[in-house]
């Protein structure tokens, strides 16, 4: 731990200096940052926290899980709300699968166990990002897109397997409904807001990160070199492996890097299930199993297609 402590202070004293030495460049690189959560995360995101706080407090998600309920209990050894979980994170894509986790498991609804392994496949991205953003504008593909989604969502439901037999403790927070309050609307925006504050602040942070290493990068084959992108921020690495590698490769290497979501994305979403006291290393071991079996599956689709 100490080791870690001293490579992170020596990490941020160099991202200090990078921003003396260059201020423009970083004040650039914030802007675009802004520019991606404001025109890309911002509108996906933020309907979707309102909603699916608004049918937790009006007690509509037992409704919603039904039709769910006994395959994903029964596959994944999890709560019945883990199949209604599932299908919106597929829809509406990070971080709104961890935050309906975080919101089920601080309402009394889950138990702490059935949030870790819930993790395992309920964080996933979503269809605008994955067929419009990389497939088509990216890759110039829409078979290329149709490829990445459909192995992001097989092996999300393998990883849960993976998972399943996952033991912490049963414990549950006090159940936190207010059915005899009604609906608070004060909360549901408060909560969703700061949510979606937080994502803006970690997505600045990364993009500085990323600028900030970009002398080094430059420094190893830019094949590499976009991966190890990727590996920090998603969608900076997909377009640079876009770039440097053909469709062939570029299809299962992206669909790594999507299903992996990149360190940003992870601290996002441990951010969001900070009440859960969910592990961050069991998160990215988590995210890493899920990245590399959807490499796997797209391997095999690109030699089939391509």
């Amino acid at each position: 731990m100490k080791k870690i402590n001293i490579f992170l202070s020596i990490f941020i004293i160099y991202l200090i200096v990078c921003i003396i030495i260059s201020p423009n460049i970083y004040i650039h690189s914030v802007l675009d940052a802004i520019s991606v959560w404001t025109f890309n995360v911002l509108p996906a995101i933020l309907p979707f926290m309102l909603l699916t706080s608004l049918l937790m407090q009006l007690n509509f998600i037992e409704k919603i899980s039904v039709p769910f309920s006994k395959p994903f209990s029964k596959l994944y050894r999890t709560s019945s709300h883990s199949g209604y979980v599932y299908i919106l994170s597929i829809l509406a894509g990070y971080p709104i699968g961890s935050k309906m986790i975080a919101d089920l498991y601080e309402r009394g609804k889950i138990s702490r166990n059935n949030a870790l392994k819930m993790s395992s496949f309920c964080s996933n991205s979503g269809p605008m990002f994955i067929i419009g953003s990389v497939g088509v504008g990216m890759l110039l593909s829409k078979t290329a897109g149709y490829i990445l989604f459909l192995s992001h969502i097989l092996s999300a439901l393998c990883n849960g397997l993976i998972y399943r037999r996952i033991k912490y403790e049963e414990s549950y927070l006090p159940n936190q409904d207010k059915d005899a309050n009604g609906v608070n609307f004060n909360d549901i925006i408060c909560s969703s807001v700061q949510s979606v504050l937080s994502v803006a602040a970690i997505i600045i942070f990364f993009f500085v990160v990323s600028q900030s290493l970009s002398p080094l990068l430059n420094l190893i084959p830019d094949g590499l070199s976009s991966i190890i992108k990727g590996m920090i921020e998603m969608t900076q690495g997909c377009l640079s492996v876009s770039k440097e590698y053909n469709l062939f490769w570029s299809v299962p290497i992206c669909s790594f890097l999507i299903s992996f979501g990149g360190v940003s994305t992870i601290i996002q979403s441990i951010t969001l299930l900070k009440k859960v006291n969910m592990p961050t290393q069991l998160f990215t071991l988590q995210k890493l199993t899920q990245a590399v079996i959807s490499f796997i599956i797209s391997l095999i689709f690109s030699i089939i297609l391509f």
